[in-house]
């Protein structure tokens, strides 16, 4: 369920009506078709790594072992500091959606509800935050699916006004503001896929992940077609990009989703789906909570932050990194200032290009990894599961995130609406993610005298962190399974690899 409804929050609930605004309908469907073939090669490519080597921290660990000790220290932080301040922006997001339907109470009491329950669900462990996001992703899902099949009748003209919708909406426009409108999109895009990569974090906590993380991993190409790709498709056809509530609503007036049911004339439907995008939100603030202490203690376990940031109890809970999660937390209580808005802007600009450069960091990792087992004469053979677009798909993902990176530079300088002027503001939140990472890992270069840009493929270790050694009982009980699938109807065959 993690991988499932792990990434759906406020990016695809409220934030693709700003794309929606920015690209048009026909933007919608490139964009989030495009970079969600990027995000199934990159999550395969987080499979078979998770799967060969289910170790702590998943991406700042295979960045020290498999490219350089600099440039997981740069990753590792980077992501964990996009978790610290995501979590306060989501306790905020949570108290909006309730100021839905009462304005009258301070949201600072909201927030201070919702982030006791997001930080005692955590110290619960991974079993609290596992059961948590099970049962908020049922609403999520829920939810998504009955807005598909209420697209379905509302454009083919079932609703309370009997309006045949069909295309009319893209003869408006299917391009608001051709190619950079476009550009804007992939950016929108690329972050409301945030948090796909979520279940590599939890390969370390998992029981059997030779069992359970394949077919976890092959859930991606449900959740980019299904929760994605449909919606997007059917906000597209029901709300305008021109949609006055678009362009000037605020919080989840803004929601595409919301607008669509307004529009149709049904009464009681926006708030129940209002109720959907809080359960959304506090789905995203809980995960912030695990992606940031699981990246924190596994930065204090290889060394590159301090030793105590490493510990974990007896029950298995990195009690140090939820302390510090929980402190950037409390960042939510500004908003009781009266300039919140700048303020979260600023924190969220951060670490805005995190999840960027966390799948480049994959894909590059996986490239590593496949060349290093070339090198070492190691057969794929003793891989229990291998990504479907192999080492391609890892350089098909490298080289479409740079043209993403290329892309956000130019809408960051140069905004839409700006008339061609460039705009220091703009670009510096949008941008100032990057200086980050290059900061933290020029820093550490410096730190550690170290000048190696990466490790030689034969220097690479194959081996810590296995849990399965024995390659030849794993070929033998790889290959009675495959006998015994192979003797199942083709309709399960199908099943249980797609499912």
């Amino acid at each position: 369920m993690i991988a499932l409804g792990g990434s759906i929050g406020t990016g695809l609930l409220v934030g693709s009506g700003k794309a929606l605004y920015m690209g048009g309908p026909a933007a919608l469907l490139i964009a989030w078709g495009v970079v969600g073939t990027m995000v199934f090669c990159v999550v395969h490519a987080l499979g078979e790594l998770c799967v060969a080597f289910p170790v702590n921290g998943a991406f700042s660990t295979y960045a020290t072992r498999f490219v350089d000790s600099s440039w997981g220290f740069a990753v590792g932080w980077n992501y964990a500091i996009m978790w610290l301040f995501v979590f306060p922006l989501e306790l905020v997001a949570a108290a909006m959606c309730l100021q839905f339907w009462n304005t009258t109470i301070n949201p600072v009491s909201w927030v201070a509800i919702f982030y006791v329950a997001i930080v005692l669900i955590n110290l619960f462990g991974v079993k609290g935050y596992g059961e948590a996001e099970f049962y908020l992703t049922i609403f999520k899902i829920i939810a998504l699916v009955g807005f598909i099949i209420l697209g379905v009748i509302l454009v083919c003209g079932g609703g309370p006004k009997h309006e045949f919708i069909g295309n009319k909406n893209w003869k408006v426009g299917a391009f608001a503001n051709g190619f950079k409108g476009v550009a804007t999109t992939f950016i929108t895009a690329s972050y409301s896929l945030a948090g796909t990569e979520m279940v590599g974090l939890a390969a370390a906590e998992v029981d059997n992940p030779r069992k359970v993380l394949p077919k976890a991993i092959r859930q991606v190409f449900w959740r980019v077609f299904l929760f994605y790709y449909l919606t997007l498709t059917f906000i597209g056809l029901l709300v305008p990009y021109n949609h006055p509530d678009l362009l000037g609503g605020s919080g989840n007036n803004a929601s595409p989703f919301v607008i669509a049911i307004k529009d149709a004339g049904i009464k009681a439907l926006p708030s129940i789906f209002n109720a959907c995008i809080l359960f959304a939100v506090v789905s995203v603030g809980n995960s912030s909570v695990f992606g940031c202490s699981r990246t924190i203690q596994s930065l204090g376990a290889q060394g590159l932050a301090p030793s105590w940031f490493a510990y974990i109890d007896r029950k298995g809970r990195p009690l140090v990194a939820l302390g510090i999660s929980a402190i950037f937390g409390a960042l939510c209580f500004l908003t009781a200032y009266k300039d919140q808005g700048t303020v979260f802007n600023w924190l969220l600009s951060v670490a805005g290009l995190a999840t960027v450069f966390a799948w480049f960091n994959i894909a590059l990792c996986h490239f590593r990894f496949r060349r290093a087992m070339r090198t070492q004469k190691r057969s794929l053979d003793e891989l229990v599961f291998t990504s479907v677009t192999g080492i391609w798909g890892s350089l098909y993902s490298m080289a479409f995130l740079i043209l993403v990176l290329i892309a956000q530079f130019w809408v960051a300088l140069f905004p839409l609406h700006s008339n061609g002027k460039p705009s220091a503001e703009s670009f510096f939140q949008n941008y100032l993610g990057a200086f980050v990472i290059l900061i933290c890992y020029i820093g550490h270069k410096l730190y550690t005298r170290n000048w190696r840009i990466y490790l030689s493929s034969a220097d690479i270790d194959l081996e810590s962190g296995r849990r399965i050694v024995d390659v030849e009982v794993l070929q033998a009980e790889m290959t009675e399974e495959k006998e015994a699938n192979r003797l199942k109807p083709v309709y399960i065959r199908l099943w249980n690899y797609w499912c």
